[in-house]
């Protein structure tokens, strides 16, 4: 797969870094011709996967790092979101809708990861930590400098 252009954050693991992530990559995807709705689903994809780093993997400890890395092909946006936390123990039961580690949670991330994804995935290896992989397709194609202005 040849990329057009690639980006890579790593940041702490705190909440304020949870917007951060979801803004920079849905303006990064921005370089492709998505809809409005479709970069809104993109960033509320992009959060889910932080705040679970955050939350689940990590169990809120502020001293750890979230790497978030983003790739656009000729008409894709590709996302992966990694941290080496805790790991998922049953991944097929963790992407059960209302499945939650954490009682105050609706356990609906991985759902609206896959409801607004095109490609969904997530690798875990317990005590090593979750990668998660999501792509998502854009109506046009990579909008060129000069029609953007």
């Amino acid at each position: 797969m040849h990329f057009i252009n690639q980006m890579r954050l790593e940041f702490l693991s705190i909440p304020a870094n949870v917007a951060f992530a979801r803004v920079t990559v849905a303006a990064f995807a921005s370089q492709l011709d998505f809809t409005l709705a479709d970069l809104e689903e993109i960033k509320v994809a992009v959060s889910e996967a932080v705040g679970n780093s955050i939350i689940h993997g990590y169990e809120h400890a502020p001293d750890r790092f979230v790497r978030v890395y983003a790739a656009l092909t000729l008409d894709t946006l590709e996302i992966r979101v990694e941290d080496d936390g805790i790991g998922i123990v049953d991944i097929d039961r963790a992407l059960q809708p209302a499945f939650s580690t954490d009682a105050e949670r609706l356990g609906l991330g991985f759902v609206f990861m896959q409801s607004f994804m095109e490609n969904f995935r997530v690798e875990s290896t317990p005590g090593r930590g979750t990668t998660v992989m999501m792509s998502k397709s854009a109506g046009g194609s990579m909008v060129r400098a000069s029609e953007a202005t």
